[in-house]
């Protein structure tokens, strides 16, 4: 891979005292919480449904409202974090995603509750604000590593969200689920207020907020390291979507039958994968092209592995394990890649990045969906072998352009 493009953090970083390990849990912990808000809804939309005297598929609007919230939050929010207070932007998000997920709790009808989700959506973003905090708060040093665990809590409370949702609903109902959602975004933000002193200081640009998303083009246009990691996120997260949008289909037919409080437990194992994926935070080396075709790697073999033995418990299990490394792991990296472009943009940079790595994802649930019925599971897992072939072949092309940039160089 060409690292021609990257600029590194100003020298004044390295006079930073670093980011204590109490303080990057929390920051874990925190981004995992919020992250969650954006899935409980999903495994509840046929409750939800009949609760406000809905169709199934008029609920079901809510997952398309929250995801199209989250893309503005993206695009249009995101990139405030470079030239706002960034602690004061945060509070303010979470103050919305407090009053949203109450407003979800107590909606009356779908109409409210399609508004409270959109606004959640939108201010869940929050989230993607902590990610490059924790790089900023992170010396030299310890910025892979803090990465790596900030991005596994997130990944983490993504994945149990499901999980948690449907076991709290069966226990007390789905409103209760969403006020006490609420009362935690509370708790979170009064937390970070606090622990986020080092965040407060004025802003390294002082420029306007048209200027700051012409900007964000400009980066995205102009820097190679960026636009091939934000095609690896795309590409990556439209793998996981693959499986993960038809994995209930699967492990509800023959031979499983699963009921689909068993295959929230799923979620579980995506966890493992995340926590191991933690690991990649330790690569020292992580521009270099090896880690990351092992991460290629690893989706690739998942999906061989669920396609011929994805009739079998051990097989779905194997896969689950090794598709979460793998698409975790290319994530870190990436991650890891793009924070050390510009330390004054670290916000715009992320907003493209995650742009990329969403609509990669609505992609490959997309096509999921449009193959299930006509070709079933294999063709899902042929689906996600492709999308890994895809990626492969962008590995090839950029790592290949790196070797023979260097070596004119020389």
């Amino acid at each position: 891979m060409s690292q021609t493009a990257v600029r590194p953090a100003p020298k004044a970083a390295a006079a930073n005292p670093g980011i204590s390990r109490a303080l990057t849990l929390l920051l874990a912990v925190a981004t995992g919480a919020i992250a969650a808000n954006l899935y409980y809804a999903q495994p509840l939309l046929d409750v939800i449904a009949r609760s406000l005297g809905t169709s199934t598929g008029t609920a079901g609007v809510i997952v398309t409202v929250t995801q199209l919230g989250f893309a503005f939050g993206l695009v249009f929010v995101l990139p405030l974090a470079d030239i706002l207070r960034r602690r004061s932007l945060l509070t303010g998000l979470l103050v919305v995603d407090a009053a949203a997920l109450a407003a979800v709790g107590v909606a009356p009808g779908i109409a409210v509750a399609l508004i409270a989700f959109a606004a959640l959506g939108l201010a869940n973003v929050a989230a993607q604000v902590l990610v490059p905090a924790a790089a900023q708060l992170a010396n030299d040093e310890q910025r892979g590593r803090t990465v790596a665990t900030v991005i596994s809590g997130l990944l983490t409370g993504m994945l149990l969200a499901r999980t948690v949702a449907g076991v709290v609903t069966q226990l007390v109902g789905w409103r209760p689920l969403f006020i006490g959602a609420a009362v935690l975004m509370v708790v979170v933000n009064l937390v970070l207020r606090r622990a986020l002193h080092g965040l407060d200081g004025a802003p390294a640009q002082r420029v306007g907020y048209g200027e700051v998303l012409r900007s964000t083009v400009r980066i995205y246009r102009t820097n190679s390291a960026v636009r091939v990691r934000s095609a690896y996120g795309a590409l990556g997260f439209a793998a996981f979507s693959v499986f993960w949008s038809t994995a209930a289909l699967q492990l509800s037919r023959a031979p499983f039958h699963y009921s689909p409080a068993v295959i929230g437990l799923f979620g579980l194992l995506g966890a493992a994968g995340a926590t191991a994926a933690n690991l990649t935070g330790r690569v020292r080396k992580h521009t270099h092209p090896m880690p990351t075709a092992v991460a290629i790697a690893l989706i690739g073999v998942s999906y061989a592995v669920l396609l011929l033995a994805g009739n079998t418990l051990g097989g779905i299990i194997a896969g689950v394990l090794i598709l979460d490394i793998g698409v975790q792991g290319l994530h870190v990296l990436n991650q890891r890649v793009i924070y050390d472009v510009d330390a004054a943009a670290r916000n715009r940079v992320n907003s493209i990045y995650m742009t990329f790595y969403f609509v990669g994802g609505a992609i490959g649930s997309a096509l999921a969906s449009a193959l299930w019925s006509q070709a079933g599971w294999a063709g899902i897992c042929l689906t996600g072998l492709g999308v890994t072939a895809l990626a492969a072949v962008l590995w090839a092309a950029t790592a290949f352009r790196g070797r023979r940039a260097v070596a004119a160089a020389h």
